[in-house]
Order: structure tokens, then C-alpha cells, then sequence
């Protein structure tokens, strides 16, 4: 193994956003120690997270990692260098950055409208995006996806990016409330990871991935395994029909740091 490609919350993170928080609530330190195997082994550690660039950036440094993927694979940094993987959408002066470009084609609106008991922004998150609209909520993704089509914005598409787990962020009327992304409709995790894995000459089979979201899995387009976190599971029955038949995708028995720590283990131990 040569390369972890690990979500952040939900996986790396317990709950609460804590890398020392294991799924009991109680004080772990198997996410860390998932860290410490990659180190030994040699195997580069990379975030790839819907959280926007500055939050990344600082959890990268303070993890010693050099590469990390922000905003869905919006962008990824390598050794300090960015790269927009957003289809030509860049910032510019004249239009402002990427997210004010997606703001401007009206498409944030037209969802809200669409679905407005159903969504609204992800606040205090959404707030100093690059690129993304981060939304709260539950809402059919392809039909939101079609509707976009329809209205001339097929540039544009809405990602579930997993279950908001948080008591402060549920919906009145909603039992389960997910995270969603409006992004280029190029722009994918996946793209992101085959990115890095260019620049960095390694083969899918070097590479796992882990995560707990449905933009996560498919990752699993391009490394050599992705392992999807126990804790998915608890909120969203419906991953277990969509991990069942694809190959290459393992469920692991932990959740969070645990879960990541035995993806690591695990491929080591098989490897030998």
C-alpha cells in the first residue's frame, strides 16, 4: 500500500469532528494509529474531504501530509501547487470565484425553491466557500439533477455526500438529513484521487480509499479497494444495497478511526 485516501468527518473524525472521539463517544486513539501504520509502511496519507480549502489545509498540516483534496475534488493541493478540477470554472476578477459563478446562474435558487421545505444552507459550514453550495436536507438527487438539466445548468450537479449527524443541524420533519454539494458536474472525489495518483505515478492497486458517503464509494473507480465505515450504515440502510454487488467495495466492521485503522491493518496484513 502506498496511498490512504481518507474522508475526514465521518471516518477519520469521530463524532463531533474529534480525532480522538471513537464511536462510543469515549477517548480513542485508533484514528491516530491508523496514521502511525501509514508512516511506518511508507504510505502516503491524503484527505479528501467536502470541507472547504482552509479547514483541509490545516488538518493536512497538522497531520505532516503535503497533498490534500477539498470541496468533493473541487480542487486538489500538491506539495503547495492547486488545481482546480472544476471543467474551466476558475476564479477571475471579473466574475468572482467559483462559487459566486454558480451563485450567479441562479441554480442555488432554483433548488431552494424547488425544495423548500426539504433544504436550506448548511449553515454555519456553507458560509466562505470556494466552489461549493453546501445544503442540509433530504431531496431525490437525480430528480434535483434533472430539474438542474432542465433549466440549461447540466454544468451543474447535486451530491449526497452522507448523513448530517449533528442534533444542532436536523430538520423539523425530516428523520434522516443528509449533506449536499452543488458542484461542477465534472468535479468528483474520484477525479481528484485518479489526479494525485497521476502526479504521483501510482497504480490502483497501490491505493485504498475509505469514507462513509456515496460520493465516497465511488472512489472505488480508481484505487484498489474502498472501505466503507461501519457508522454509514446506522442512518442510511439504503448504502448497504448500493456497496452489495460492487466489487472491490468492503464494509468494515468499525466505525470512524477504528473502521479506518482496520482498512489499513487489514490490506497490510493481506498484502503480505
Amino acid at each position: 500500500m502506498r496511498c490512504l485516501y481518507v474522508d475526514m468527518d465521518g471516518t477519520l473524525l469521530g463524532p463531533d469532528a474529534s480525532l480522538l472521539t471513537g464511536g462510543d463517544g469515549r477517548f480513542s486513539t485508533l484514528g491516530v494509529r491508523a496514521l502511525e501504520v501509514c508512516a511506518r509502511v511508507g504510505a502516503e496519507v491524503v484527505l479528501y474531504s467536502g470541507r472547504k480549502q482552509s479547514s483541509v489545509f490545516e488538518s493536512a498540516r497538522l497531520i505532516g501530509s503535503s497533498a490534500y483534496i477539498f470541496e468533493l475534488g473541487c480542487g486538489l493541493v500538491l506539495d503547495g501547487e492547486l488545481e482546480w478540477l472544476t471543467d474551466g470554472l476558475e476564479p477571475s476578477p471579473g466574475k468572482g470565484s467559483i462559487f459566486d459563478q454558480i451563485e450567479a446562474s441562479g441554480a442555488p435558487a432554483l433548488l431552494l425553491d424547488r425544495y423548500a421545505d426539504a433544504i436550506e444552507y448548511h449553515t454555519p459550514w456553507s458560509a466562505e466557500r470556494d466552489v461549493s453550495h453546501l445544503f442540509r436536507g433530504k431531496v431525490d438527487v437525480p430528480e434535483a439533477n434533472a430539474i438542474l438539466a432542465e433549466g440549461g445548468l447540466h454544468w451543474l450537479r447535486l451530491v449526497d455526500n452522507g448523513v448530517v449527524r449533528a442534533a444542532a443541524e436536523q430538520m423539523d420533519g425530516l428523520p434522516v438529513v443528509h449533506a449536499y454539494h452543488l458542484i461542477p458536474a465534472g468535479a468528483s472525489k474520484a477525479r481528484a484521487v485518479a489526479r494525485h495518483m497521476q502526479a504521483r505515478g501510482y497504480a490502483p492497486a497501490d491505493c485504498i480509499a475509505a469514507g462513509d458517503s456515496r460520493e465516497d464509494i465511488d472512489s472505488v473507480s480508481v484505487v484498489g479497494a474502498f472501505w466503507l465505515m461501519a457508522n454509514a450504515l446506522e442512518r442510511d440502510l439504503s448504502l448497504e444495497a448500493d456497496v452489495r454487488d460492487r466489487a472491490r467495495v468492503r464494509v468494515a466492521e468499525a466505525g470512524y478511526g477504528a473502521g479506518v485503522y482496520e482498512a489499513v491493518v487489514t490490506t497490510l496484513a493481506e498484502g503480505r
